[in-house]
């Protein structure tokens, strides 16, 4: 069941890492709110294949921009240019990362900064990209990924629970110095959502299985579960919130 929310109809959204997994329901969830949704990601093939879909499913073409969300540098000139085609940013959705698994001693210099570029650094160039409209608007939302992973600890990760941790320390801190001109910053903690991605490289059956008797509600978490928290917040009708983490996993921390 999906929630209509008829302030977000002509929105500019823009969805980080919007391809596949999570951020693919993202994108799905605001265009059929009538949202202008436009996303980053560097597989073209499942991008075109999502705008596809959508297209076929609701006449609705989210716009597409391939870029490496590692070249910083590259980031102002993407987003001013995604913003003359969609509108100034209103929504931003920072939801690109990569759970590759990885031992503590295998880790050097490279691998680490890799890490944090892939999964914490964008987070903060795209917000300051897309802050100057915000501010010229009075208003925005900027919604920031976690992971359930840090609070659990879970092993092999130690590069991406680092960076989603930080994720956390950004998204308060940027909700303080932004309040005043209007822009509310939270982040949205996923728990194990059966992405596709996951369900190929790290879940069995029997994982699956030992995931769902660990949480409260015993079900399957998919995308769109996330998808509806992150329209929530986009909306106005969670104008009062801001520096908060919400977290999305049925109950398993």
């Amino acid at each position: 069941m999906t929630a209509s929310y008829h302030d977000i109809d002509g929105k500019s959204v823009l969805v980080t890492g919007g391809a596949s997994g999570i951020g693919a329901s993202i994108v799905r969830a605001f265009c059929a709110q009538g949202a202008r949704v436009g996303f980053f990601d560097i597989d073209d093939g499942a991008a075109q294949s999502l705008i596809e879909s959508i297209r076929d499913e609701t006449g609705v073409v989210p716009i597409y921009k391939s870029l490496d969300l590692r070249n910083q540098a590259a980031i102002p000139g993407a987003v001013r240019e995604l913003s003359s085609m969609i509108g100034a940013i209103d929504v931003l959705v920072n939801n690109a990362a990569r759970d590759d698994r990885h031992a503590p001693e295998d880790i050097g210099p490279d691998q680490w900064r890799d890490g944090l570029d892939v999964n914490l650094s964008h987070h903060f160039f795209c917000a300051q990209a897309v802050a100057p409209d915000m501010k010229k608007k009075g208003s925005g939302s900027i919604i920031n990924f976690s992971s359930v992973s840090y609070l659990m600890g879970l092993p092999d990760l130690v590069a991406y629970e680092t960076a989603k941790a930080g994720i956390i320390g950004l998204t308060r801190a940027l909700a303080r110095d932004w309040g005043q001109d209007g822009i509310r910053v939270n982040a949205v903690t996923p728990g194990c959502i059966m992405t596709q991605r996951q369900l190929d490289l790290w879940i069995s059956p029997a994982d699956e299985e030992r995931i769902q008797e660990q949480q409260c509600l015993k079900r399957r978490l998919v995308g769109d579960d996330v998808a509806q928290m992150v329209l929530f917040l986009a909306s106005d009708v969670s104008s009062a919130c801001s520096s908060q983490n919400f977290i999305v996993d049925g109950g398993i921390v």
